[in-house]
């Protein structure tokens, strides 16, 4: 049953589909994906075509707007808009911590969430298309780890898309996870390098602070256990646009004078906790690493692997040697596992999703050099979460691929500026 209703300028539809939950196994479970449909009040849906909004992830709902934020401005022009909330997100049939008990212990966790990959988002949203346009193909926009999904799209079901749009998120084709981190580390210490020049006094303060924890092992007021290495995490915010002075602003009020000295002001707390957590999208912890395997070869774990290759995230070692303390990016650990409430009951689960390598490739190189759908990507100069390389070499393996190589905007570019826009004059031949 669809329910409408309006925010300022659109008119909102929402929509559950039902989808087998393995799709190789049409008959069997099924479970639920929620989308909403977005038009313009001042033309209404009628007869245009619609767009498909993919988000980035893994495990992320679609962004709740408010009216015509961000690009749904631009697209609402042309597209009535689909935004999906992916399996296991929003609306969708929830995946977390007090639901996978519902499929038994951490083993049929993992063989189902195993379902949640890019292959089984395309072929929910091309049961969607069926659905919705009776067979005509729709234009889909993938921001992150939606451009992977977008690019799975253009190798298994071409034939469901009249034009492809990605931003920040060309995949390699053939990368290990192991590679993936390899190339993303030294991507993150140019990051905080810049950071630190924009905010040098934030080099001491990030240093008192891990020397706090160090010796303190606190437990925030939330129930996160902030470890050294988690404080280190939170920069993964300096992948977006205003993600350098948010994290300033989080540094400089981390402690409060107390009675019995200092300690982690409840501000900083809060603030921290509310950037650490994965309680609102657990699968992104849960998954992250699964988006690169398709080799039969494990993750096991690559990002905290990968990291001691780079010595100079060994926070230790920089508090011992007076050095800046570096922070990371876009990286899942074991021990995310054990600080994060919300993610410690499914501690088996990732592990034998780490060690697991019955994994089934994700893209098809002859299908993407014949391609003949109309498409082009953002990738943006030094993005801390894609690799550029990576992505170039996809961009030059996907036949008529355009390319837009900027460094106007960071990874979070098309919620902040005309991307859209220009997205779609390549695809169409207007720029």
């Amino acid at each position: 049953m669809a329910s409408t209703y309006r925010q300022p300028g659109v008119v909102l539809t929402d929509r559950m589909f039902t989808v087998p939950l393995d799709h190789e196994r049409p008959d069997g479970e099924q479970i639920e994906v929620f989308g909403r449909e977005v038009v313009s009040t001042g033309h209404g849906g009628g007869e245009r075509p619609w767009l498909l909004y993919l988000e980035g992830g893994p495990g992320n709902a679609a962004r709740r707007f408010v009216g015509r934020e961000a690009w749904l401005e631009r697209a609402l022009k042309d597209y009535r808009v689909l935004l999906m909330d992916q399996r296991g997100t929003g609306r969708s049939t929830p995946a977390n911590r007090q639901t996978l008990p519902l499929r038994g212990g951490p083993r049929e966790q993992a063989d189902y969430l195993a379902l949640f990959r890019a292959d089984s988002i395309v072929k929910d949203a091309e049961l969607i298309r069926q659905n919705l346009t009776g067979g005509t193909p729709w234009t889909v926009l993938g921001q992150s780890f939606g451009g992977f999904c977008v690019t799975h799209y253009l190798s298994s079901a071409p034939e469901g898309l009249s034009a492809a749009l990605v931003t920040g998120g060309l995949p390699s084709l053939d990368a290990h996870a192991d590679d993936v981190y390899r190339a993303a580390y030294p991507r993150i210490a140019r990051k905080v390098a810049a950071h630190y020049a924009r905010y040098p006094q934030d080099v001491d303060r990030v240093r008192r602070i891990a020397e706090h924890l160090a010796e303190h092992r606190p437990v925030l007021n939330g129930g996160y256990r902030l470890t050294v290495e988690a404080f280190q995490s939170l920069g993964i915010a300096l992948g977006t646009g205003s993600g350098s002075h948010t994290l300033h602003y989080l540094l400089e009020n981390a402690f409060a004078r107390t009675p019995t000295g200092l300690q982690l002001s409840d501000a900083f707390q809060e603030a921290a906790q509310a950037a650490l957590s994965y309680a609102a999208h657990p699968l992104y912890a849960v998954l992250h690493e699964s988006v690169y395997a398709q080799d039969h070869r494990p993750t096991g774990w690559a990002a905290e692997r990968v990291r001691t290759e780079f010595p100079q995230f060994d926070a230790a070692r920089a508090l011992a040697d007076d050095a800046p303390v570096l922070f990371t990016g876009e990286s899942v650990h074991p021990w995310s596992f054990t600080c994060d409430p919300s993610l410690a009951p499914l501690r088996e689960t990732a592990e034998l999703l780490a060690q697991r390598t019955d994994w089934t490739p994700l893209y098809d190189a002859g299908q993407l050099a014949r391609n003949e759908v109309p498409v082009a990507a953002a990738v943006y100069h030094d993005d801390m979460y894609v690799d550029t390389a990576h992505s170039l070499r996809t961009a030059h393996a996907i036949k008529g691929l355009r390319t837009w190589v900027t460094d106007e905007f960071e990874h979070d570019g098309v919620r902040q500026g005309p991307v859209l826009d220009r997205l779609l004059a390549l695809v169409r031949g207007d720029a």
